[in-house]
């Protein structure tokens, strides 16, 4: 049960894809996402990639080695690109491996070319490489850290592979300065993990003095495989006493693994996000960053449905 916590050095392997850009929606608009990796260094044991496609998901870092090369051909075959990318929606783009190929760089460069507007979700500081990157296109990317907690005893546990939170924000305020759209996204909170009033305030502080503009959060959905991490999370915090409540605020049987996941109790879920948005207005912050929706297979030449825009993201 704990397998994903215990082994600390995954494989990094070469792979080529046959396209990078793939569709999306964002409540009902169209999208598209590229992802430069598969599988991810960071180990959080929440993660909702980790599906039965990807059962290596931890241990086995797949590197997109031709991504640069399908991206290009893509982009130059594209009429227009009427909507930012979004990088990455199944990895950390920003993830150790990225530190020796360069795969989202290259990815990053080629956008920028081609004048699309991109906004990456990530958990590291090995983004700060990039700044200068990043910063020369700052009216047209947006970067949003996703923050679990401050609290670097529990953040070892939950999601070991990642960087402590005080070096996060010393590179979240170092973007911020240098003019770059900056949010952080508080997703999954957990339930009796993560969701005292104390830890989400310290987040937002943290937030509100290193600059930056927008927060989103969200309540931890369950699947039965990230049911059985979090139950390995519950016993090494020696939370265990706290299972039954879990099974009640989620309506827990016995299911087995699936693709659908189970919500929170509308009652818990209004409770936090009320307190998170509270404590916004509060610091001056935004409470705008909608939640993201997939959907593959959408026909992005479809004029039904209007095209996405970088302000969707931050309003």
């Amino acid at each position: 049960m704990g397998s994903w916590y215990k082994r600390s050095t995954p494989i990094i392997s070469f792979k080529e894809g046959k396209s990078l850009l793939r569709n999306f929606l964002v409540y009902g608009k169209k999208g598209l996402t590229i992802n430069p990796y598969q599988g991810c260094h960071h180990r959080c044991g929440y993660c909702y990639a980790t599906y039965q496609w990807s059962p290596e998901f931890y241990d086995h870092i797949y590197t997109k080695i031709n991504a640069a090369n399908l991206l290009y051909n893509e982009l130059k075959k594209a009429k227009k690109i009427s909507c930012p990318v979004m990088i990455s929606s199944a990895t950390d783009a920003y993830q150790p491996a990225e530190i020796k190929y360069g795969i989202t760089r290259e990815c990053v460069k080629l956008l920028q070319k081609f004048g699309v507007p991109y906004y990456i979700f990530t958990k590291s500081t090995i983004i700060e490489r990039d700044f200068e990157l990043h910063k020369q296109y700052s009216n047209n990317c947006f970067i949003v850290w996703s923050i679990t907690t401050c609290d670097d005893i529990v953040k070892r546990i939950i999601e070991p592979g990642t960087p402590n939170s005080n070096s996060i924000f010393k590179v979240i305020k170092r973007f911020a300065k240098g003019g770059v759209n900056c949010a952080i996204n508080i997703d999954p909170i957990m339930p009796f993990i993560t969701d005292s009033k104390y830890n989400l305030e310290k987040i937002l502080d943290y937030a509100a003095a290193n600059g930056v503009g927008y927060v989103s959060s969200g309540i931890l959905r369950l699947r039965s495989d990230i049911w059985k991490r979090v139950q390995f999370i519950l016993h090494t915090l020696h939370k265990e006493d706290v299972i039954k409540q879990y099974m009640q605020i989620y309506n827990i049987n016995d299911f087995t693994i699936t693709k659908n996941s189970l919500l929170v109790d509308n009652e818990y879920s209004y409770n936090i996000l009320d307190l998170v948005k509270n404590e916004c207005r509060k610091r001056s912050l935004q409470y705008r960053f909608p939640n993201l929706i997939y959907k593959t297979n959408h026909d992005l030449t479809n004029e039904n449905s209007r095209a996405v825009t970088l302000l969707d993201y931050i309003k």
